[in-house]
């Protein structure tokens, strides 16, 4: 507890007192000796001389804390100039160093990318690349047919579907019509066909033959045979207006995760076989 500012007693009498002296009688007369040896100084100061030996201390805390105040005082203009500057520095290292501003943004550019790819997966899921009882393989959709018709006949309905008599370009896509083949047991048309040069082969895209997948002995031309059948063991050459299932191709729609639509090729013509 902080101790308290009590008058001291005078340590001693220049003069002697009457010891038949009352206490109003001998305050008066150390009072009026007091004011003699000291008449400037008033009388409540000198009956308090433990709090006048505290007013240095008293002094140095105030100051102290007064310069505390303006340490505090002097940071928080300095924190407050860095934040309004800090933006602008940014941009500055932003616009010379694009890198800078690239390494904040790292996770919300993985969380996007990771967004991205659910819903690709989703729309994948939900998107249908092709037609109702249309097959999809390799970024094309195929139609089988249930009815008969001449190769030529077969040409234009797959034209009316915006399709074409199907081309084969590789051993996948063979394999897949032979699994259709092999399931139906029913040989069908493709669109490959020699009857305006004979011996050379053309698909109704009017690409060259590149890769065959005739069966044994075929074509052997026999009898004017200017067209080709879908087997389950490989291709023959059958005459034209045989009526025979077919197989219509065309490109699949975009779907994400799936293959872009093949390049369409301008169609070869249909006069010729019927």
């Amino acid at each position: 507890m902080a101790e308290m500012c009590v008058p001291k007693e005078p340590d001693g009498l220049d003069e002697a007192e009457p010891p038949f002296w009352h206490d109003e009688e001998r305050e008066v007369f150390q009072n009026k000796r007091s004011a003699e040896k000291d008449p400037g100084l008033p009388r409540i100061l000198r009956s308090l001389p433990g709090c006048l030996t505290r007013a240095p201390l008293l002094l140095m805390l105030l100051l102290i804390s007064l310069g505390l105040f303006m340490l505090m005082l002097i940071t928080l203009v300095q924190v407050s100039r860095i934040q309004q500057s800090l933006p602008r520095e940014m941009e500055h290292q932003g616009s010379c160093n694009p890198g800078v501003l690239q390494e904040p943004m790292k996770s919300d550019l993985e969380e996007i990318h990771q967004q991205l790819a659910w819903m690709n997966a989703t729309l994948t899921g939900l998107c249908r690349p092709c037609p109702w009882n249309w097959d999809f393989f390799q970024g094309n959709c195929y139609a089988f047919s249930q009815t008969q018709r001449t190769w030529k006949s077969s040409v234009s309905a797959c034209q009316d579907m915006n399709a074409k008599l199907v081309v084969v370009n590789n051993a996948e896509e063979q394999k897949f019509l032979q699994f259709w083949n092999i399931r139906n047991d029913k040989p069908a048309w493709i669109g490959l066909t020699d009857h305006h040069n004979e011996g050379s082969w053309k698909w109704v895209d009017n690409s060259s033959l590149l890769l065959s997948f005739w069966k044994q002995g075929e074509p052997n031309n026999q009898g004017d045979e200017d067209c080709v059948e879908l087997y389950n063991d490989g291709w023959n050459d059958k005459k034209c207006s045989a009526e025979l299932f077919w197989i219509c191709e065309k490109p699949s729609g975009l779907c994400p995760g799936l293959r872009g639509p093949l390049s369409p090729t301008q169609p070869m013509p249909l006069d010729g076989p019927q």
